[in-house]
């Protein structure tokens, strides 16, 4: 059973968060101020902590700090409690080490939802914690023993297994974040191939109301579980739309957001790519923007040639590259029955024989092809490309790849 602790001044908020969660089952603890709190942390070395951020004499920033550089609090996951809402008080809070915001007053759902999410996030980082400290030890006995080449080789391919299973795991952690088809006046199908190392793609799609429809995707720089924290990092502040005063229907404000909740600096300097659209289902339109990701392609019922294949893209440096990073909005009619493809460019950096890239033009001449004979199913799409990588048949990247199609 998971710990939690609550910090907060308020007695009713304290007893809402408590009621909840030992609801679902949790072993919660609770703190009327901060410095009862980080006491308490470093005595139950809690998974969870929900600590308000405005409180007398030590605030909840202070308590974020002093938790996040106390090492044996490393990997408790940290939500701070706040109605504060602007972008700055929540880059404010991300550099003093906190994980996830919830805002108030505290929606039952949301907090469920958070709680689970930074748990799941907690367990992960306590296994790398464990392997690593394995790595350790290792180390110190090869420093401390005589030991033999056959020794060694049999302790590094343990080592190996041991991280492969661990990059297996975290894998099917992130594909469990992604969406479940959507169906009705839109049918969105999605599919996410994973490379041989874990990488930072991830996407979703929900309706902000009745008639408008959010499709992104994503792509981290860079491999491994630094990227796929990233791109789940981002895809949680998405989904629960936590970016202060950013309209989530605006895709250029939304991207400009992201580029300063984000700065490469702070994320090991790892950035990422990622085109953002909302469809208005009544007008009929798409308003689109673009941060240095491949283009969205446009197939309408008359398109016939590559030529006529509609690219959606804007100006836009990847998020977190610059602060001064601009990005600008642009708008499309969309004709009954298109079809807007949106992917990843694992789906088509394709290395061929002879030092070839198989490209774009390349991925857009298939597309058109399943279009024109109504094979447009993703996992034939999936398996052509799968089929043009050469000897091992497996992408030397993630691959994700999106088909809405409009009624």
């Amino acid at each position: 059973m998971f710990n939690l602790l609550i910090i907060d001044d308020d007695a009713l908020t304290r007893t809402i968060l408590q009621r909840t969660l030992k609801n679902q089952g949790y072993a919660v603890s609770v703190a009327n101020n901060g410095q009862d709190g980080l006491e308490q942390a470093l005595q139950i070395k809690p998974a969870l902590i929900i600590s308000d951020w405005l409180m007398p004499e030590m605030d909840g920033l202070e308590v974020c700090i002093k938790v996040k550089t106390n090492p044996s609090l490393s990997t408790t996951f940290f939500i701070l409690l706040t109605n504060q809402a602007e972008v700055e008080d929540r880059i404010q809070g991300l550099d003093a080490g906190a994980d996830d915001f919830l805002s108030k007053p505290i929606d039952p759902d949301e907090l469920k939802a958070r709680v689970r999410a930074g748990l799941r996030i907690h367990q992960l980082n306590q296994d790398l914690q464990a392997k690593n400290q394995i790595l350790e030890q290792v180390t110190q006995d090869l420093q401390t023993k005589n030991r033999t080449l056959e020794q060694v080789t049999q302790d590094l391919n343990l080592q190996k297994q041991v991280l492969e299973v661990e990059l297996s795991e975290a894998s099917a952690y992130v594909r469990s974040l992604l969406p479940d088809p959507l169906v009705g006046s839109v049918t969105v199908n999605s599919r996410f191939i994973p490379s041989s190392r874990l990488g930072g793609d991830s996407f979703d799609f929900y309706w902000l109301d009745s008639d408008c429809l959010a499709i992104y995707l994503l792509d981290v720089s860079g491999h491994g579980i630094g990227s796929a924290l990233l791109s789940i990092s981002v895809l949680n502040v998405l989904r629960s739309q936590s970016l202060g005063g950013a309209s989530f229907y605006n895709p250029s404000q939304v991207l400009q957001a992201l580029n300063e909740a984000f700065p490469m600096e702070n994320h090991n300097d790892k950035y990422f790519t990622i085109w953002y659209g909302v469809y208005n289902q009544t007008k009929r339109q798409l308003v689109y923007a673009n941060a240095g990701h491949p283009p969205g392609l446009l197939l309408s019922p008359t398109v016939t040639t590559a030529d006529q294949v509609k690219q959606l893209t804007t100006e836009g440096w990847g998020i977190g590259l610059f602060p001064d990073n601009q990005f600008v909005n642009e708008y499309c009619n969309i004709e009954p029955s298109s079809t807007l493809y949106l992917f990843s460019d694992g789906v088509y950096e394709i290395m061929q024989p002879g030092n070839k890239l198989w490209g774009l033009d390349a991925f857009t001449h298939l597309l058109l092809k399943h279009e024109a004979t109504n094979t447009a199913d993703l996992d034939q799409i999936l398996h052509h490309i799968q089929g043009i990588c050469t000897q091992t048949g497996v992408l030397s990247d993630d691959a994700s790849l999106l088909q809405v199609r409009f009624s």
